[in-house]
């Protein structure tokens, strides 16, 4: 049975970019939140800083975004392959 990888693709994205987006708006309310999450995230993502504003939340989001499609996507393809 086969994996629609475009569909991995597009809920890795949402799972992804809307966890971090949460923990990000949470921690802009509560400051110790998930701060050591979004700190690993800083080192990982080039350009995010772990900073508790609004641009900065919405930068990794973007990120995590473009990260969660790829890592769907990569996860269905590979599924696929090794499924023959």
């Amino acid at each position: 049975m086969r994996v629609d990888a475009k569909a991995l693709a597009y809920t890795g994205a949402a799972l992804w970019a809307g966890s971090f987006l949460l923990v990000g708006l949470v921690n802009l309310s509560a400051p110790t939140y998930g701060l050591e999450f979004l700190e690993l995230m800083a080192s990982l993502y080039p350009g995010y800083t772990a900073d508790r504003t609004l641009e900065s939340v919405l930068v990794g989001t973007g990120y995590a975004l473009v990260d969660g499609a790829i890592g769907g996507w990569l996860f269905g393809w590979l599924y696929n392959r090794l499924v023959r």
